[in-house]
């Protein structure tokens, strides 16, 4: 005979009924966890990993954001994403400048020199790097060239190129342009980004800062993704946020321009500080003007004006129209004198022309 009950049922205890429900609440859901179907073994987070904790099949992500964390996490997206790391190779007076500037927008700043900046950038929150190896292993998302005109070519030889990512931006801000472009072509792979620019201020000139002054950039190579584009972009924001009158200009008519706004302006200042100009007391704003002009082309390196000089074919045509305009102005000059000259000489006291005037 097989009983009704077995010992084991005889053992566990009855459930209790339900309670009652309660007057006034028959409506509101039950605050109760309901009996799940199925107990899950995996279940999806907010990060999008998964791990499985204990025997009861309750899934936990080491990096999976709180409920509390979900607004200001995203709120601190964008920030991150517009977040560059930028490398300057050539870590000297303009390339600390511009430091100065990535820093406080709240970019990464890794530099590199010759000699030993790291000093200098502790102070503007950067790190500083003397092997190239090094800097090149940080995999910086831009890699600024602020080295001389006259150095570019060595400096850019010596950086381990394989040790970047393939889809570097690569940024000149050099004085002239076209030299920049063509070396960058020509020693960069093929799958780096080239953007040529030139901040037409230094140290000096920007010391009140950037608003209003020209910023002139070419887009010579940029990678046809969004990614690349949206960089650039965010490098040439940097400029734009701090007031630059942004230019897009191509090297060429950058070079042809510079010749005469540039190497002009640091060819007049050196000739006058030849002439070792002194202050006096009786200084008019035009002579002020002129002082201005010799301290301003002068603090910049003698390296920066023969630069100017040498790669930008403009510049030879430019110094001989100079040469042509001085000869023409002091012939005029002359002929002027040389006409008040004859007039003093053969005038005759009664205002009449002297004897043998005529025949001279």
């Amino acid at each position: 005979m097989i009983p009704t009950r077995s010992r084991f049922a005889s053992a566990c205890p009855p459930l209790p009924p339900p309670p009652p429900p309660r007057r006034g609440l028959r409506n509101m859901p039950s605050l109760r966890p309901k009996p799940a179907l199925f107990n899950p073994i995996f279940r999806l987070t907010t990060s999008g990993l998964l791990r499985r904790t204990g025997a009861g099949g309750a899934v936990r992500a080491m990096d999976a954001a709180q409920v509390f964390d979900r607004e200001s996490g995203a709120s601190d997206e964008p920030d991150q994403r517009a977040r560059l790391k930028i490398a300057i190779v050539g870590f000297g007076n303009f390339g600390q400048y511009l430091a100065r500037t990535f820093a406080a927008q709240g970019h990464a700043v890794i530099g590199h020199s010759r000699s030993d900046h790291s000093a200098a950038a502790r102070s503007l929150g950067a790190a500083f790097f003397r092997d190239p190896h090094d800097l090149c292993e940080q995999h910086p998302d831009v890699v600024v060239l602020c080295t001389s005109i006259l150095s570019t070519e060595a400096v850019l030889r010596s950086l381990p190129l394989q040790r970047l990512r393939r889809s570097t931006l690569f940024v000149d801000v050099l004085s002239v342009k076209e030299f920049p472009r063509n070396l960058l072509l020509q020693l960069l792979p093929p799958e780096f980004d080239i953007l040529c620019t030139h901040p037409m201020f230094g140290p000096e000139s920007g010391k009140h800062g950037w608003s209003g002054l020209p910023f002139v950039y070419d887009n010579v190579r940029i990678g046809d993704s969004e990614d690349r584009a949206n960089r650039c972009r965010r490098f040439l924001d940097i400029f734009a946020r701090e007031g630059c009158r942004m230019v897009e200009m191509s090297c060429t008519e950058h070079d042809e321009n510079a010749a005469e706004i540039q190497f002009l302006t640091h060819t007049v200042g050196r000739l006058l500080a030849k002439l070792d100009l002194k202050p006096t007391p009786i200084n008019t704003k035009g002579y002020e003007t002129l002082l201005e002009l010799v301290e301003n082309t002068c603090s910049d390196s003698f390296d920066l004006y023969n630069g100017l000089f040498m790669y930008n074919n403009n510049s030879t045509e430019l110094l001989e129209r100079l040469e042509l305009a001085f000869n023409s102005l002091r012939k005029e000059l002359f002929g002027r004198l040389h006409v008040n000259l004859r007039k003093q000489l053969f005038q005759s006291p009664d205002g009449g022309s002297s004897p043998g005037a005529e025949e001279n």
